[in-house]
């Protein structure tokens, strides 16, 4: 889908949206600038150092952190 096809999609379902918080939640996201520019120095450089940390293959998976807590914790 394209730029274009998606901003018409989402004009529409707009319009024909009738939850309030929902339509509150939008209205945030359009009248907040980048999240990017609201976050400190210390938690850029947290951000970035675990991004080249997964760069560098250091990651754990998502799947296999959650089995562990599941187990950890018997949920």
């Amino acid at each position: 889908m394209d730029t274009q096809s998606i901003k018409l999609d989402l004009i529409q379902w707009l319009t024909e949206l009738k939850d309030a918080e929902v339509l509150k939640q939008v209205q945030l996201i359009k009248e907040n600038e980048d999240w990017w520019n609201q976050v400190s120095d210390q938690e850029k450089e947290a951000i970035d150092y675990g991004l080249k940390e997964l760069e560098e293959g250091k990651g754990i998976p998502h799947n296999v952190v959650m089995e562990e807590t599941r187990k950890k914790y018997g949920l």
